[in-house]
């Protein structure tokens, strides 16, 4: 029996190994802790598939315990008001700096969009909660956090849709007059698809005229950028990497647009590209906008072009349509709209598929005259920022928030 058990023990041992060990890039630091959070999420991930094809749960329904893990109920303490609001009818969580006697003075005024896939993640997460709470005491700022409806149950462009809604409602100068706001001192900001929905934002309110209020600046953190081409030399690179792989940000973008299974499979071949995005590929051609130094080994192909049953006549599906929608990929838009554009920080990780698509509006952002901070992490992968919760804390992630603040207070 004592043969048996060590038998068992070891068999046991030797699969927890092989499930927790991963290759990880030298430049990583803390590698055996991103192993071992990454099986934490591989582990999940594989839970949500054999769910989702038992027909039990679909996958972002199972992925979205994720988000509960971290939940918190936002509440005040000695430095920090907080107060969960509706904004023409969206909700949003407010974050202020106590007022301690006197008349408040002006202050700057970050919104934050988190990042999930625009599937996963809230604002009350407790990594946003600790970011917002780092910002109004660092800042003196007020924060206001979107929670913005997820998709599946919400797709492209609901969840754009709240965000604009909430925006163009807090740049009113009533509203800002009542949290004591600089109306010259708002910046937008959010990472991975937080910054999406920050860049597209950005872009939207540029150009309708007529707005009294206008952002400062845009931060934008590993932000997802564009849908049409995702073979890149970063998505190549870095197909397996943790957090990240190639496979889940592609059930992101497809889960983003529509349920139909077909999208997926056509997104992981690289071939959902159909005429209505073909003449927008020159906008995403990396070979012309990434610098030669994150290129690689990699020789740029253009993405397939598929005309789908019906030829030139047939009717355009949603997802087509969506594809080639600059409030879901905003570097599809021409350099005229780019060269309005608030200041911007972009921060890119080198193990992240993300990596080319800021790169890449960090470039065009440039060539159209906008005024970039690009912080580029060579040991950084993706959602880094937000691993500031024991025990999935970074060092890495410290550095970036220093940096991130920094530049905020700097510039606002």
């Amino acid at each position: 029996m004592r043969l048996k058990g060590v038998v068992l023990l070891l068999a046991l041992g030797s699969f927890s190994a092989y499930y927790v060990y991963e290759p990880i890039p030298d430049e990583i630091e803390q590698p055996w802790k991103l192993m071992l959070t990454s099986s934490l999420f591989r582990s999940l991930s594989h839970l949500a598939d054999f769910s989702e094809l038992l027909g039990l749960k679909d996958y972002m329904g199972v992925m979205y315990f994720i988000t509960l893990a971290e939940w918190v109920v936002p509440v005040s303490d000695e430095h920090v008001q907080v107060t969960e609001e509706h904004f023409d009818g969206v909700e949003v969580v407010l974050y202020q700096p106590k007022q301690l006697g006197g008349d408040p003075e002006l202050r700057s005024a970050v919104i934050y969009l988190h990042g999930g896939g625009w599937c996963l993640g809230s604002s009350r997460m407790s990594p946003y909660d600790l970011l917002a709470r780092r910002m109004v005491t660092d800042l003196d700022a007020v924060v206001l956090s979107v929670e913005y409806r997820l998709a599946p149950a919400h797709h492209f462009p609901v969840p754009y849709e709240d965000v604009y809604r909430v925006v163009k409602h807090f740049l009113q100068k009533g509203v800002l007059a009542q949290y004591s706001v600089d109306p010259g001192r708002i910046a937008v900001s959010g990472d991975s698809a937080g910054g999406n929905l920050a860049a597209a934002v950005s872009q939207q309110l540029q150009q309708e005229p007529g707005h009294q209020v206008q952002l400062k600046v845009q931060a934008l953190l590993y932000p997802v950028m564009q849908a049409l081409d995702l073979n890149t030399p970063s998505y190549q690179q870095n197909r397996d990497m943790p957090i990240l792989p190639r496979t889940l940000m592609v059930r992101f973008w497809s889960e983003y647009f529509t349920s139909d299974k077909a999208l997926f499979w056509a997104m992981m071949a690289n071939t959902h590209n159909s005429p209505e995005s073909a003449g927008l590929l020159k906008f995403v051609n990396w070979s012309a906008f990434l610098p030669e130094s994150y290129r690689g080994k990699y020789n740029y192909s253009a993405p397939a072009v598929v005309r789908r049953a019906g030829g030139e006549g047939a009717t355009v599906d949603g997802p087509s349509q969506s594809i080639a929608d600059p409030r879901a990929s905003p570097l599809l838009v021409p350099d005229s709209t780019l060269r309005s554009l608030p200041k911007a920080y972009v921060l890119t990780c080198e193990y992240d598929v993300l990596r080319d698509d800021g790169i890449m509006y960090v470039t065009r952002l440039r060539s159209a005259g906008v005024e970039v901070t690009h912080e580029h992490y060579d040991a950084g992968f993706h959602g880094a920022l937000m691993f500031t919760v024991w025990p999935t804390d970074f060092l890495i992630a410290q550095r970036m928030t220093d940096n991130y603040v920094r530049w905020l207070k700097e510039n606002l």
